[in-house]
């Protein structure tokens, strides 16, 4: 089985208190171990988007909008959806490992050095595309899956009433 999970690759988390959020990949472990008997990965993502900005914006508003706010966590391979994107972090390699998780302490530092690299990232404008949210247009998910099962005709899929992904 190929690996598809290697540092730096993101994809977006599906259950749990995060799901719909991106991640990427810090360090993954195929096999599993002692604590965890499933495959999981190690992964820094976003809780919360920086806000939009414009020119009209003072500093001090500019800076308090585009605060982020990071999470660490040991997520199964079974709740991710991997994506064709990677990020080139390098300083993300050695922050958490899974000694992070043994103390509460270990994590906050972890957070805050991933906090710093994520907002040095956005401020430097490189992968705009992983600071916005994941968006889903909910009422044309039904249709979507309505024309997956054949209720309805492909044409209605056609006339642009599938759902997109933004």
């Amino acid at each position: 089985m190929p690996k598809i999970y290697k540092p730096g690759k993101v994809a977006v988390v599906l259950q749990g208190r995060h799901a719909g959020k991106k991640v990427v990949v810090i360090k993954q472990y195929d096999e599993g171990n002692k604590e965890h008997g499933f495959p999981y990965v190690i992964a820094a993502g976003i809780e919360r988007y920086p806000l939009k900005v414009n020119k009209r914006m003072g500093a001090k508003k500019l800076a308090r909008r585009s605060k982020i706010k990071p999470f660490v966590k040991v997520i199964n391979y079974n709740h991710l959806f991997p994506t064709r994107y990677a990020l080139e972090l390098e300083g993300l390699k050695g922050v958490a490992t899974n000694d992070t998780f043994k103390e509460v302490s270990q994590r906050e530092a972890a957070k805050k050095e991933i906090k710093k690299l994520f907002e040095e990232r956005y401020q430097s404008g490189k992968n705009r595309w992983f600071f916005t949210p994941l968006r889903v247009r909910t009422a044309e998910c039904s249709t979507y899956l309505s024309v997956l099962n054949g209720s309805l005709p492909f044409l209605d899929l056609l006339r642009g009433r599938g759902a997109m992904l933004l």
